[in-house]
């Protein structure tokens, strides 16, 4: 069993540091706020006061934060991860943020003697309770091969796709399109209601049709009942859309679909509707086209 390091135990991370721990891993943990663990700590969890003490402590640390600016707080400074770090250890980052910061981040690493891959996920809070994420990697394939034993009890698919940078990139590429093909289906939904065909009908006819994908199958139904905990937000979807712009203008791959669906995700916050999950984006587009809800 390894000796395992987790800082950001929000809802992704609790779920993969419990599975960790029912795995039998020893697991170092920190969160921003200690009360939102409890569960976690009568699981066994062990509480770090600093993201360094969690460093310091493990072979291996994870990390799975909400953006960039979140990641640079926990990594950088006198209790940052990277002051934990030292010749051997290995630093894996879940988040989904900046290829940019990344780099830097791998950069500042291996000056510490240590190895630094990225690991963000496909999958929601279901996949992490599962055991059935999907990774796409990125960094030196010998780590990799090191922590692979781990990451194969979280998911059913790791994919290395290159050097420190590419792991997130895959990621942004991946999750740009969740919020353009909501958009577009929900265009076609309202079409049809307005048609005179029925919401439920036609949400139907659409998702079992060849416009579905199955992000649409299972997050489209949310018009009509949604969890009861949000898994991806209207500001997160946002800011995985504008990592994506950012990426787009450094490579100069025009992105004009995204833009578009960036604008949408605006008035949605402007509506009231940051905290909802991005479904919320019919809610937008329904009242663009004078749709009661």
């Amino acid at each position: 069993m390894a000796n395992l390091g987790f800082i950001g135990l929000g809802m992704m991370g609790s779920r993969i540091a419990r599975r960790l721990l029912a795995a039998g891993h020893t697991v170092t943990g920190y969160n921003r706020t200690r009360s939102k663990v409890q569960s976690l700590l009568e699981a066994g969890l062990r509480w770090a006061d600093s993201p360094r003490a969690v460093a310091e402590a493990a072979d291996i640390t994870f990390s799975m934060v909400s953006d960039s600016a979140a990641l640079s707080l926990v990594a950088d400074g006198p209790e940052g991860i990277l002051a934990g770090l030292s010749t051997g250890k290995l630093y894996v980052d879940m988040s989904t943020v900046s290829p940019r910061l990344v780099r830097e981040l791998a950069d500042k690493v291996v000056a510490k003697g240590a190895r630094m891959l990225e690991a963000p996920v496909s999958g929601s809070i279901p996949a992490a309770e599962s055991g059935t994420l999907t990774f796409f990697v990125g960094g030196d394939a010998e780590a990799l091969d090191r922590v692979r034993p781990v990451l194969e009890t979280l998911g059913q698919k790791i994919v290395h796709v290159g050097g420190n940078g590419q792991g997130v990139s895959m990621k942004i590429a991946i999750n740009l399109n969740l919020a353009t093909q909501l958009v577009s289906l929900f265009e076609s939904l309202l079409l049809a209601e307005r048609s005179g065909i029925p919401r439920a009908a036609a949400l139907e006819a659409l998702l079992n049709s060849v416009a579905a994908s199955p992000a649409m199958k299972y997050r489209a139904p949310f018009i009509f009942n949604l969890p009861s905990e949000v898994w991806f937000s209207v500001e997160m979807m946002q800011k995985d859309l504008q990592l994506a712009l950012e990426l787009g203008r450094e490579l100069a791959v025009p992105l004009p679909s995204v833009a578009h669906a960036n604008e949408m995700l605006t008035a949605a916050r402007a509506l009231g509707y940051g905290a909802e999950d991005f479904a919320a984006l019919f809610k937008v587009a329904a009242r663009m086209a004078g749709v009661s809800l």
